[in-house]
């Protein structure tokens, strides 16, 4: 499988991943499906090959250090600045970035236009 293509996601019920093992996990050996489980209609589980369970480990491991960065660094950016304060701008930081992106969405068509 080459890096950009990716295998479709199939939506099956336990009972037929059950019924159907071996056709599943050849499924996803061979990159062509990954496989939601669900129960009752409520998703249990997902069903990947090794290769994309190393890729969600690895990435894990870098969000992991990147946020250890961003603790440091806050640290350092905000000693002596009392954590309300700083809550209070993240607050008002976020509010300012929803609102642009709710009035950027406001003028973009709902619907794909037919040419």
């Amino acid at each position: 499988m080459r890096e950009q293509e990716r295998p479709m996601t199939k939506i099956m019920q336990a009972s037929q991943v059950r019924e159907q093992w071996s056709s599943v996990i050849n499924g996803v050996y061979k990159g062509e499906t990954r496989i939601l489980v669900e129960k009752s209609g409520i998703p249990v589980v997902g069903v990947v090959s090794a290769a994309d369970l190393e890729r969600l480990q690895r990435l894990d491991e870098e969000q992991a250090a990147d946020l250890a960065t961003l603790e440091r660094i806050s640290r350092k950016a905000f000693a002596g600045v009392p954590p309300e304060e700083v809550e209070r701008e993240v607050d008002k930081a976020v509010a300012e970035v929803r609102a642009e992106m709710r009035a950027e969405r406001a003028t973009q068509p709902r619907f794909p236009q037919n040419t």
